[in-house]
């Protein structure tokens, strides 16, 4: 594995999330399923990624997409067996591929043994946050805490009590201040890690204390024309997030992760009010990396990602942490769409790859963004499944829709020869972004990453190396990749309005658009070797 040092693989690693339902379906019910997985691992192998982050795969009733578990040690039918999966994690171990999955330690699903018991019994209520309502008689709920989804974050059961859900109502919070609950997880992290998982998610990483008390937000005095509380994260600290006592739970799980040969890992998703407090999720004694979502939000200007990539840096260097660099996920619109959509947002999605992957730290790659695929925005309402969309008219659907394989129709050999149909609808505008029609064609998105991944492997500068910012034109973002044994490697990025002589720069290795060698393009990525530093 490329960048491999003592103790670290992932501090440079190459993670490919997959998004299970969307992926490969191996046996035809228009599902993708573990056994979809391991059959595409050659590919996998072949694009030249370290580490897959597999998505949710655990007995549900698949409310969230698999966000809502119900049982932590058993694989959902939907997806196969508990064979299945030690099937694929040997498979992709053998061709030197680390498997990361999701853990969803905030919530259950209400369909969890634990929530059905506490519903039948009121004295078992103590894993989850039962409180009583306020107003007359506790008809109104106990705060006014309000779901990500959409509505209050409080339901009523039948005798009156209110739980938490901080997402649908299928999905339970529990307490974390229950000795039960936290002896669970780290049961269930053992039980995964016994079959061979290297690292996990987190998934909510930030959500798992409350408050003392539960108090209210009282967001209205806090902002007038702000309507969702979850909005106010990047501002304040909420009662429900990022709270102290959440890091003495992962305190306790570095331990156990230690215990393991192999440098077993953990990411979170991790949200806070400012980059200090969310870098103190990371260190020797909790996780080994946060999500850096401030990436995926940079607006497209030269001006914004220099700013995201030096104050990640900073951060993360205050406590000795890899950055994470993530442009799309399953929760997010498709950068190729979020940057202008058609031939805009595909040059532009081109070229931001280039600038993550020529970073220092972690690359997160969400499947299909290595096939330019953009957001499907008109999927029919009667067939969206994401539980937020019932709530708020916001849907996370566009971004889940099955990858095409090859073929000249939908779903374009998702499933087995024969199948016609996957549980979202594939475009029919899909059959040129497709793996086989891309295979092979020098201008093709896939061809780039597969181009760009095989340099980040060579390159010694990137991964681990330093970051040195070189002066350049107004729209321009120029920086050196160097690990002190060499020039290195440089990245140009155009962000203006106009072609950028690059001559100075090195000669060019790889570009996002073909061009002359002297004059970017707009809207443009190249790599260098960079010239000698004397």
């Amino acid at each position: 594995m490329a960048h491999q040092e003592p103790g670290g693989w992932w501090r440079s690693a190459v993670v490919y999330q997959v998004y299970v339902r969307s992926f490969a379906d191996s046996d035809g019910d228009g599902v993708g399923d573990l056994a979809g997985i391991r059959s595409r691992l050659p590919y996998l192998r072949d694009l030249g990624v370290d580490a897959l982050w597999i998505t949710p795969f655990y007995m549900s009733p698949m409310v969230d997409g698999g966000y809502d578990v119900a049982d932590h040690r058993q694989v959902d039918p939907m997806f196969g067996t508990l064979d299945d999966f030690d099937a694929m994690i040997a498979e992709a171990h053998r061709d030197d591929i680390k498997i990361i999955i999701d853990l969803v330690p905030n919530h259950t699903s209400s369909a969890h043994p634990w929530f059905q018991e506490a519903l039948r019994d009121s004295g078992k209520r103590d894993r989850y946050i039962f409180r009583h309502g306020k107003g007359e008689h506790g008809a109104e709920p106990p705060n006014d805490w309000e779901s990500i989804f959409g509505g209050p974050a409080w339901t009523r059961v039948p005798d009156g009590r209110w739980y938490l859900h901080l997402f649908d109502p299928e999905q339970p919070d529990l307490n974390w201040e229950n000795p039960e609950v936290r002896a669970e997880f780290e049961d269930v992290l053992r039980f995964w890690l016994d079959r061979g998982v290297d690292g996990f998610r987190v998934d909510v990483a930030h959500g798992l204390v409350k408050a003392d008390g539960l108090p209210d937000v009282g967001y209205s005095s806090l902002t007038g024309r702000n309507q969702r509380q979850s909005r106010l994260l990047e501002r304040v600290t909420l009662p429900y997030f990022d709270q102290d006592g959440v890091h003495e739970v992962y305190r306790a799980w570095r331990p156990i992760l230690d215990s393991y040969p192999g440098d077993r890992m953990a990411v979170g998703e991790a949200w806070a009010s400012t980059p200090q407090r969310l870098a103190r999720y990371v260190g020797p004694d909790e996780l080994h990396q946060v999500f850096n979502f401030d990436f995926l939000d940079g607006s497209w200007s030269a001006d914004s990602f220099r700013k995201v990539v030096d104050t990640a840096l900073i951060e993360a260097a205050t406590v000795g942490a890899p950055t994470t660099w993530v442009l799309s996920n399953h929760d997010k619109p498709r950068h190729v769409t979020r940057y202008g959509d058609g031939g805009t947002g595909l040059r532009r999605a081109r070229a931001a790859a280039l600038l993550m992957l020529a970073l220092p730290g972690v690359a997160y790659l969400y499947q299909g963004e290595e096939l330019g695929l953009p957001e499907v925005l008109d999927i029919p309402d009667e067939l969206r499944q994401d539980p937020a969309f019932r709530r708020t008219g916001e849907s996370r659907d566009g971004c889940r829709v099955p990858i095409p394989w090859s073929g000249d129709r939908p779903p374009y050999a998702f499933g087995p020869t024969g199948c016609a149909e996957s549980w979202l609808p594939v475009p029919a505008t899909w059959a040129s972004l497709s793996v086989a029609a891309q295979t092979g064609d020098p201008g093709s998105t896939l061809e780039l990453y597969r181009a760009a991944l095989a340099l980040r492997r060579q390159h010694e500068a990137l991964g681990l190396g330093e970051l040195e910012w070189l002066e350049a034109e107004p729209g321009v973002l120029a920086f050196r990749r160097t690990d002190g044994t060499d020039a290195g490697l440089t990245c140009v990025v155009n962000f203006g309005s106009a072609p950028v002589d690059i001559r100075r720069y090195g000669r060019p290795l790889l570009a996002s658009e073909l061009f002359d060698g002297t004059a970017l393009p707009v809207d443009t990525a190249a790599w260098l070797n960079a010239p000698s530093a004397g």
